[in-house]
């Protein structure tokens, strides 16, 4: 089953990423490694107003990690109503990594990537599943789905994007379940693997269609398959054995590490 999704980026705007992302480096005197679209537009979904969630990882100097107290391992630019900017430093983006967490999964896999080093790129997403927990990625998905359906699924009149972010984090549910291994983080190929019933099918493209075509905040009555499916998915719901054997070695993160403090390669990428 095909499902609708469009990943809106215009030239011009990338532009501006990439130059926003060049002065962070200047005016922090850090170096960025991998930048990403997450969110909405990374998942293939975005309204025509959703902003532009950029997420990155970046990796300062080596004296920077010879300090006695801990620094300040999050850069972030004030959020404007396109823009929203923000990165970990790799330290914490390992260390995060090795406690396998999803949004990291879920950047590392984004359709919209700015730049990032080659090189660093493809030894990060080669660790990443070494060191997925699915038990862990799995709590992590059905908490989303329950938070955001309590909060805005509840009344007759729905704020219609938050079908999706129930309905996605269940289909990545259903992904682990089948031993997929991560989920993908673009909704149609989520999707088209997960959902088996035609007519839901249809209600959700029907969905994705108003998202696509609506503003951030619409409401609307609720679609009745859908909202019906979700009901039965988180009624159902239970933890499951953890499928996944850790194997993952912390030394490789370390290798990494240090490969991009002591032996950085050149900006830009």
């Amino acid at each position: 089953m095909e499902f609708l999704y469009e990943h809106p980026l215009s030239a011009a705007m990338r532009g501006r990423v990439l130059d926003e992302l060049a002065a962070l480096e200047v005016r922090h005197d850090v170096r960025v490694l991998f930048a990403c679209e997450s969110g909405s537009r990374g998942w293939g979904f975005a309204s025509p107003d959703s902003d532009y969630d950029v997420r990155f990882l970046y990796v300062h100097r080596p004296e920077w990690y010879l300090r006695v107290e801990p620094q300040r391992d999050v850069l972030e630019m004030p959020i404007s109503a396109e823009l929203d900017v923000s990165g970990w430093e790799l330290r914490k983006a390992l260390h995060l990594l090795g406690a396998s967490n999803p949004t990291l999964f879920e950047w590392l896999d984004s359709p919209l990537v700015y730049r990032e080093d080659a090189a660093f790129a493809a030894r990060l997403r080669a660790l990443a599943p070494r060191f997925h927990k699915p038990l862990r990625t799995r709590w992590h998905y059905l908490s989303m789905a329950r938070k955001n359906f309590r909060g805005y699924l509840r009344g007759e009149q729905v704020r219609l994007k938050k079908y999706l972010y129930v309905l996605r984090p269940l289909l990545a549910v259903a992904w682990l379940d089948a031993g997929r291994g991560l989920p993908p983080m673009r909704f149609a190929d989520l999707a088209a693997a997960t959902v088996q019933d035609p007519l839901l099918a249809e209600e959700i493209n029907a969905l994705l269609a108003v998202k696509m075509a609506a503003g951030e905040a619409e409401y609307g009555p609720r679609f009745p398959r859908l909202h019906a499916f979700i009901e039965a998915a988180l009624a159902r719901e239970t933890v499951p054995p953890d499928s996944g054997a850790e194997h993952g070695e912390f030394a490789e993160l370390d290798a990494l590490l240090f490969d991009m403090v002591m032996a950085p390669p050149a900006r830009g990428g």
